[in-house]
């Protein structure tokens, strides 16, 4: 993943400590199968929590705008299905 999305003006507001973890575990997705990903988000949910950080419904929506914008349907479909795994995780806590 390009690091281009971090300087996207509609992130602006979102602290930039957690872009840069973001980023991190981005980076740490590049190339990984569908239920790698589940437990690298497992992993960063957890990072995040212990550094109470955590995230309001509208930087949720802003990067998630952000990670769509010019992606095909199927890529938008994954990033959708991953917010919702997390949804559902983030509930059981």
């Amino acid at each position: 993943m390009e690091n281009n999305w971090m300087n996207d003006p509609s992130l602006s507001r979102i602290d930039p400590a957690k872009i840069a973890l973001l980023q991190s575990f981005a980076s740490q997705g590049n190339g990984k199968s569908q239920n790698e990903m589940i437990h690298l988000l497992l992993e960063a949910s957890g990072t995040f929590q212990q550094k109470g950080m955590n995230f309001s419904p509208e930087e949720t929506d802003a990067i998630v705008k952000v990670l769509t914008a010019g992606k095909s349907p199927q890529e938008t479909a994954r990033i959708q299905k991953m917010i919702s795994l997390m949804k559902i995780m983030k509930r059981k806590n």
